[in-house]
C-alpha cells in the first residue's frame, strides 16, 4: 500500500498565493512519485486542520506553506505535538531562520559574513536614517521580499515608509550591498548550484520572484569560481549553523562592483523555498539531474518530526 502524504498549501500570510501555487505543482509531483496524496487547503481555522489530520494520520506531512505560520515554527510545534513527520525544518530552525536579527546572530556567530545591520522600531525609522545611505528596510520575519524598500540618497520616503509599515513593531535595516543576486538551494548536506538572478527591478522583489518574466535565472551563474565555490560552502555552513533539514535555500549579494573576485555577503536563509514553475530549487535540483516528482519524494522519505 503506497504511503499517504497531506499536503499543507494555502495557509494565512502574505504569501498565500505563493504556498497555493506551491500546492499545484507539488501534489501532481507526489501522485507521479506514487503517493497517495490529500491536499489540505489550510486557512485561519486551525481546529478544521488538526480535525482534518487527526482523522486521517497520514504517513508524512508536506509543508508546502510559507511565510508566518507556515514557515517560522508555528505549524512545525502543531505537527510535533500531533507526532506527525514532515518536510524542511523543524520548529528551532524555522524560527530562527524566519527572525532575520535572530538569523544574522547565528551566522555571526559562525564567521559568515553579513551586512551591517540594525533592528528598529518604526518610530526610530521615522526620526533619523539607522544607518548611513544607502540602506534596506525590511520586515524581520516576512519572506518572498514583502515589504521591502531600498532608501538611497536623496529618497524622502523614510517618514512615509514607517508611518505605513505594517509588518510589526520591528524593522530590519540593512546597509544596501550593490551588485548581483545569487542563490544555493541545499538538499541535505549538498549544495546544488548557484544560480545568478538577472531582474530589471531595483532588487530581487515579489513581482520578480513570481511573475512570468519577472527575473531570468542563470545555472550555472557567471560569476568568478573562486565566489561560487565559496557561496556554496556558506550555504551549506548556514544551513547547518541554523539546524536546518531536508532543503533550504541561502540567498546572498556578491558586490563585483570593484572587480573580481568581489565581495559576497549572505542575506538569509528561506526554509520553505518555494516550488513554483519560475522557482529556484527545482531549476537546480533538476541541473542536478534530479526531476521535481524525485525531488519531492526525497523531501517526503526525509520528513521527521522533533527538532
Amino acid at each position: 500500500m503506497s504511503a499517504t502524504v497531506a499536503v499543507l498549501h494555502g495557509g494565512v500570510s502574505a504569501e498565500r498565493e505563493v504556498s497555493l501555487a506551491t500546492g499545484r505543482q507539488v501534489i501532481p509531483a507526489l501522485e507521479a512519485a506514487g503517493f497517495n496524496v490529500l491536499p489540505i487547503e489550510v486557512t485561519e481555522d486551525l481546529g478544521a486542520l488538526i480535525a482534518a489530520l487527526r482523522a486521517t494520520r497520514p504517513d508524512a506531512v508536506f509543508n508546502a506553506l510559507h511565510g508566518r505560520f507556515g514557515e517560522d515554527g508555528c505549524i512545525q510545534g502543531v505537527l510535533d505535538w500531533l507526532g506527525l513527520p514532515y518536510t524542511h525544518s523543524g520548529v528551532r530552525a524555522s524560527s530562527v531562520a524566519m527572525d532575520k536579527g535572530a538569523a544574522k546572530a547565528v551566522f555571526q556567530a559562525h564567521g559568515l559574513p553579513v551586512a551591517q545591520h540594525r533592528i528598529v522600531t518604526p518610530d526610530e525609522l521615522e526620526q533619523e536614517d539607522p544607518l548611513p545611505r544607502p540602506y534596506v528596510v525590511k520586515p524581520v520575519d516576512e519572506g518572498s521580499s514583502v515589504g521591502v524598500t531600498i532608501l538611497r540618497e536623496g529618497d524622502n520616503r523614510r517618514a512615509e515608509v514607517a508611518r505605513n509599515w505594517r509588518f510589526g513593531a520591528r524593522i530590519m535595516a540593512e546597509s544596501y550591498v550593490p551588485g548581483r543576486e545569487i542563490t544555493v538551494a541545499i538538499m541535505g548536506d549538498r549544495p546544488l548550484g548557484v544560480t545568478e538572478i538577472a531582474t530589471g527591478h531595483a532588487f530581487y522583489d515579489y513581482e520578480a520572484k513570481y511573475a512570468e518574466g519577472g527575473s531570468r535565472h542563470l545555472l550555472p551563474a557567471p560569476i568568478h569560481a573562486d565566489i561560487a565555490a565559496e557561496a556554496m560552502r556558506v550555504a551549506l555552513a548556514a544551513h547547518q549553523a541554523l539546524g536546518c533539514r531536508g532543503v533550504s535555500r541561502a540567498d546572498f549579494r556578491y558586490d563585483d562592483t570593484a572587480g573580481e573576485p568581489g565581495r559576497l555577503v549572505l542575506l538569509e536563509v528561506n526554509t520553505q523555498p518555494g516550488m513554483t514553475p519560475t522557482s529556484l530549487l527545482p531549476e537546480q535540483a533538476a541541473h542536478q539531474g534530479i526531476p521535481f516528482p524525485e525531488l519531492c519524494a526525497w523531501m517526503v522519505r526525509e520528513a521527521r518530526h522533533g527538532a
